[in-house]
């Protein structure tokens, strides 16, 4: 049974992508597939660019200081992107929802399903559920997937950089 479509792979997507910027087409293909995409669109030029700019405006979304505003933003990202939802079948995956028209375009399509599956992350998980890490200096995406909803760093090595300097700050 295949429910979201757009759930938290897409948001995961999202923060692997702007945490970890790939060097080409081809790396941003690899890293949707390895993380749960199952199609790959023709290239054109100006994928790469293209990309940047989705991650670059999701970002903002990340950065927005409060719900409002995430909100707000989010909703124009979807605007953009976003067309009446419909059943398809394509690649013997069987029947489920896609919410954006079939645009075979890699920039639409990672606009559409970043952002769609942002929304659903935030709504069913709760506004606050999407920031940067706590571990400065480090500024990766934390898309908070954990049961408790309290992950505020994007690694155990800045979970770890961050209690070491606790403990020094305690002791000495």
């Amino acid at each position: 049974m295949h429910l979201n479509p757009y759930g938290e792979y897409a948001v995961l997507l999202g923060a692997s992508l702007a945490n970890d910027w790939p060097a080409d087409r081809q790396g941003i293909e690899e890293r949707t597939l390895a993380l749960g995409m199952t199609q790959t669109f023709p290239p054109a030029d100006g994928d790469h660019a293209a990309v940047r700019a989705v991650i670059d405006d999701w970002l903002a979304i990340v950065d927005a200081p409060d719900p409002d505003e995430r909100a707000a933003l989010l909703n124009a990202q979807l605007a953009a992107a976003g067309a009446y939802p419909r059943l398809v079948d394509h690649d013997d995956e069987g029947w489920h929802l896609h919410y954006r028209d079939d645009v075979r375009s890699l920039p639409f399509v990672l606009r559409a399903t970043i952002n769609l599956g942002t929304a659903l992350h935030l709504v069913t998980r709760g506004m606050n559920r999407l920031g940067r890490c706590e571990a400065a200096p480090c500024r990766n995406v934390v898309a908070d997937v954990t049961r408790n909803g309290r992950q505020r760093f994007c690694s155990v090595r800045c979970a770890n950089r961050a209690a070491v300097r606790r403990h020094r700050a305690r002791v000495g």
